[in-house]
């Protein structure tokens, strides 16, 4: 398997363009638009927040069809508590699409990001898209993964290649996310091409669980209206169609995975205001499940956040948001650790020693902490960041 951060330009097949129509009230370029030169199988994972943008509903309709060529996507703007004005704006849009690129407009998907209960300007929007489709190009993809950015500070792009049986596949793509990240995906966005021959049932169960193990494992904060995962499958690679159970889909959701959870850690590195980033591992809970709501206790928890911005080795938060995930424990078994250094046994920390040493540790801008229940084999790994300063500062300015 080879990784680098060219992005969704080095997948045959695509092209994309990004450009500024007006919704930011800064310059940038906030419009964007991915295309295949041919149909696509195509899958999704969407927000499991209850109150969803438009732009979700429809893609999710329309993913329904397992075939897909385009993907628009507006940022600055979240589309979303806008009513049926909001709705008929997000259909103009891909009706708009649809017809500059000549296709059938269920085969446009859409997402919007940005600030949410603002009427999107349509207006600004409708007539750039002809534009944009002009300028489609295979270094488009780059321009389209800078133009779906809003709070970020930088882009985020990966490649992964590599040999599914006898056939080499590339799978690319980009994703934007710095606030508003939490389990089961939040305000973070990912679109992710492939080259493989692969049916639409397929490439959606892989989706599912290269996300379940990378976007649903990070967070920051809170979960979002507008999040969604999509992958478009052209075929181009040619490669014998597979079942699940084949040693070819084992290898083709190991490059859906490793792309997922590369773009998921890029956006908690950057996490609004974040100045560390974590990776917490549980390991020895009674299943998966219940150490992966343990981790996420900790990884969520004020307290433990601003701790590790502090640079304070105070362990007793950690056990108290391993007390407080609601599932069952023995406090007199657990073990902590930080990057392999342990400072708490048995439930009892290790002394003032062991805690200078962590103090050092937690210096670094990224480290692991260990957390062992010694009840069973489950394991869990969820990413996550600090709380600091500046994200108070970002957050309590975001609309002015």
């Amino acid at each position: 398997m080879k990784m680098t951060f060219e992005g969704l330009s080095e997948v045959p097949g695509f092209t994309g363009g990004g450009i500024y129509c007006g919704i930011k009230k800064v310059a940038k370029p906030d419009l964007a638009l991915i295309y295949s030169d041919r149909p696509c199988a195509a899958a999704g994972v969407f927000t499991k927040n209850q109150v969803v943008a438009s732009s979700v509903t429809l893609s999710k309709k329309h993913i329904r069809g397992g075939k897909a060529r385009a993907i628009i996507v507006n940022s600055g703007n979240a589309n979303v508590c806008t009513g049926k004005k909001g709705e008929q704006s997000s259909l103009e849009i891909l009706k708009t699409t649809a017809k500059a690129l000549n296709i059938p407009q269920k085969e446009v998907l859409i997402a919007s990001t940005g600030k949410i209960s603002e009427s999107l300007p349509v207006e600004k929007i409708i007539p750039a898209i002809p534009k944009l489709v002009s300028q489609l190009s295979v270094q488009g993809c780059d321009d389209a993964a800078e133009a779906i950015l809003t709070t970020d500070t930088c882009v985020k792009k990966i490649t992964v290649k590599g040999k599914v049986g006898n056939t080499m596949i590339t799978v690319g793509g980009f994703a934007k996310g710095s606030g508003m990240i939490h389990p089961n995906m939040a305000t973070m966005l990912a679109f992710l091409g492939t080259d493989a021959r692969i049916s639409p049932g397929l490439l959606g169960k892989s989706l599912k669980k290269g996300a379940e193990l990378s976007f649903n494992s990070i967070t920051v904060d809170c979960t979002s209206t507008n999040d969604l995962v999509l992958i478009l499958a052209n075929g181009l690679a040619g490669n014998p169609v597979f079942s699940e159970t084949s040693k070819e889909y084992k290898q083709f959701q190991e490059l859906v995975t490793t792309s997922c959870t590369e773009l998921a850690k890029m956006i908690v590195r950057d996490g609004e205001g974040a100045t560390k980033f974590v990776t917490l591992e549980v390991t020895g809970g009674v299943n998966a499940a219940q150490a992966k709501k343990i981790a996420y206790s900790i990884a969520q928890s004020p307290l433990v956040k601003t701790a590790f911005f502090g640079e304070d080795a105070n362990w007793g938060r950690i056990m108290a948001a391993i007390g407080c995930a609601g599932i069952p424990i023995r406090e007199n078994k657990i073990s902590i650790s930080i990057d392999r250094f342990p400072f708490v046994k048995n439930g009892i920390g290790l002394g003032d020693k062991a805690e200078a040493e962590v103090s050092k540790i937690l210096k670094k801008k990224e480290f692991t902490i260990k957390v062992d229940l010694h009840l069973g084999k489950g394991n869990a790994r969820v990413w996550t960041t600090d709380l600091s300063y500046d994200y108070i500062k970002i957050n309590a300015s975001y609309r002015t």
